[in-house]
């Protein structure tokens, strides 16, 4: 498995680039391992000292550190990042029932045209512009 490095306009967050999908049509961003919890990934990639950050979006991984450097860091990634894909583990694991109906959208119907047209800003200019970050 071949995982491509992209550096981001901030010098502390690197892209990792699997070359497969890493959470299609949804984005999650965790700061601490109590939130990512649900991702056994980003729960992973936490506990290394020196990450503060993860985002997991389509088809990248995105990595924040606080104080090392990236030369001894990104061995280590890579390492967790492989490790994590060749497990075969989920990115995210299913919600509980519970926490499913809270994510349920709810709207008054009479707002749907406006709904729609706020999903697809979403995603063909919010998320794009996000990616590129």
């Amino acid at each position: 498995m071949f995982i491509e490095t992209v550096s981001t306009p901030n010098p502390n967050t690197l892209k990792f680039i699997p070359g497969c999908d890493v959470l299609p049509n949804e984005t999650r961003d965790y700061r601490n391992i109590e939130d990512a919890k649900e991702s056994p990934l980003a729960e992973r990639l936490l506990e290394i000292n020196g990450i503060s950050g993860v985002f997991l979006s389509g088809d990248f991984i995105a990595v924040t550190k606080i104080d090392k450097e990236w030369n001894q860091l990104k061995p280590i990634l890579l390492g967790e990042i492989m490790d994590h894909f060749l497990s075969n583990d989920p990115i995210v694991i299913e919600q509980s029932e519970k926490a499913k109906n809270i994510t349920e959208e709810f709207f008054d119907k009479v707002d749907s045209g406006i709904v729609k047209t706020i999903k697809e800003l979403i995603e063909t200019r919010v998320r794009p512009a996000v990616a590129q970050d």
